[in-house]
């Protein structure tokens, strides 16, 4: 009980104390005065009663205070639960000047602060979990028994419904090197870095394991995919131009080496073996050419001059440059006509991405003797078709036929002269202008390279007409 209400209760007392002496003082001197002598009998009775009347009057009202102080504290009480159970928002109603109104309103400003401070650790800890959620990693923190304790989006989107908060994380992958790591994490309570190739199918991902100063783990998986495909792609790439240069330069080196043996070779023998190494020399440059070519269309500094052309003006250029050739070959070129629309492109990069396509169909079209390009107006962009009547390309072969050195026929490209390098050069030059490029093949019924130009923004490319009652389509 606080001084200043038990302070009350005594200035009651006393007060109580006071009027009962003047009431017994009453009393004495009133039967003093009016009663005979002896009466001391009398005058004990009436003491006893006027005591019984004072603390019949003192304890209703001691029960009254103590009944009002019992019920502030029922309210402090029921305040503390409700603070407890998480109602922050809780106020006691502080209205008084004595110390049970000074500690209540000391409560009421606890409680305020409380709310305040989980009001900011709450918006903390949105605003890292947004942080988290943004991130290209994926992240999930782990309890020091192994359970799940929080993760990402990225990490929910790879492990998906299984990883659940709560649950334990060999419950939720089956990567064993994650799990690795997490378990030496939890044990040593040191740094593990490892490789997780099951935990999505054709992903690849770095892990890295730390221990949290309150116990458990937090792993970040840092997607290497790329980075592991850019590697084989070099690492294909260093052994496809060496083994395309080392077939020519062996063969220039034996036919070199047999000039150099011989001291009196024949002038036939001579010539002949001048033709092969002028061959293979030829080839080698080619290579050197179409590499040169691919590195500069892949190289982030490439630049295109776009400029509005005619479709139909690409299209006539490039059968006129290929026209030459073709009849020499005995090969029929048709031209299947192309819309007067403007698209947005290159001439010089598109001299080269019509020529690649058709001495690519060239090549195979000799057993259809015709090839036949044209172009067609769709919504926002035109269709090129170049398409050969050749032999035809099976379905396994049309997802990577425009990767560099990929080749269908090996034997039969290596003896026309390819590369394997023509079609990845067409693919990059195409996508740069913000087009598309595909194959639609079918054995026995050739092949047919489709690509896209954008349109170029002007009104009378507003203006054209439907594409399907433009210009026929190639088929």
């Amino acid at each position: 009980m606080t001084p200043k209400v038990f302070t009350k209760l005594l200035g009651v007392f006393v007060l109580l104390l006071v009027f009962q002496t003047v009431v017994i003082e009453f009393v004495f001197h009133r039967f003093v005065e009016h009663t005979p002598d002896g009466m001391l009998r009398v005058l004990d009775r009436e003491t006893l009663w006027s005591g019984l009347i004072a603390l019949a009057l003192a304890v209703p009202i001691a029960a009254v205070l103590a009944s009002r102080i019992s019920a502030r504290f029922r309210r402090v009480v029921t305040f503390a639960r409700r603070i407890a159970a998480g109602d922050l928002a809780a106020r006691l109603d502080a209205t008084g000047s004595d110390e049970l109104s000074t500690m209540e309103a000391a409560l009421n400003q606890t409680a305020e602060r409380l709310g305040e401070n989980f009001a900011e650790l709450e918006s903390s800890r949105r605003e890292l979990a947004v942080m988290l959620d943004s991130m290209q990693e994926a992240v999930v923190a782990i309890t020091p028994a192994g359970f799940v304790r929080w993760s990402n989006a990225v990490m929910q989107r790879i492990a998906g419904s299984q990883l659940v908060p709560g649950r334990p994380l060999v419950h939720s992958v089956r990567d064993p090197e994650l799990l690795a790591c997490v378990r030496g994490t939890l044990e040593r309570h040191e740094l593990c870095a490892g490789r997780a190739s099951l935990l999505a199918p054709g992903r690849v991902f770095e892990i890295s394991a730390a221990p949290l100063p309150s116990g458990g783990a937090l792993v970040v998986l840092h997607d290497a995919t790329s980075i592991e495909a850019a590697q084989k792609s070099r690492r294909e790439f260093v052994a496809n131009v060496s083994h395309e240069l080392r077939t020519p330069l062996t063969s220039i080196q034996g036919y070199v080496e047999t000039l150099i043996e011989d001291p009196n070779p024949s002038a036939e023998t001579t010539l002949e073996f001048l033709g092969v190494i002028l061959k293979n020399a030829s080839r080698m440059n080619r290579l050197t050419e179409d590499l040169l070519a691919l590195a500069s269309v892949e190289s982030p500094d490439y630049k295109l001059s776009l400029q509005p052309v005619r479709a139909s003006v690409l299209l006539q250029d490039a059968l006129d440059s290929i026209g030459g050739i073709v009849v020499d070959s005995g090969v029929k070129l048709q031209s299947g006509g192309a819309p007067d629309a403007l698209v947005m492109a290159d001439p010089d990069a598109m001299h080269q991405v019509f020529g690649n396509l058709m001495e690519n169909a060239l090549k195979y079209a000799k057993d259809g003797k015709r090839i036949r390009a044209g172009a067609r107006l769709l919504d926002s962009e035109v269709q090129f078709t170049i398409q050969d009547f050749g032999p035809g390309i099976s379905s396994e072969h049309l997802e990577r036929i425009f990767e560099r050195f990929y080749r269908v026929d090996k034997a039969r490209s290596r003896e026309s002269g390819g590369t394997g390098l023509g079609l990845a050069i067409v693919k990059h030059i195409v996508q740069a202008h913000g087009g598309r490029i595909w194959c639609e093949s079918e054995l026995g019924n050739g092949a047919a390279f489709q690509f896209t130009l954008p349109l170029a923004p002007t009104p009378q490319n507003a203006a054209q007409p439907q594409p399907a009652q433009q210009t026929p389509a190639v088929v």
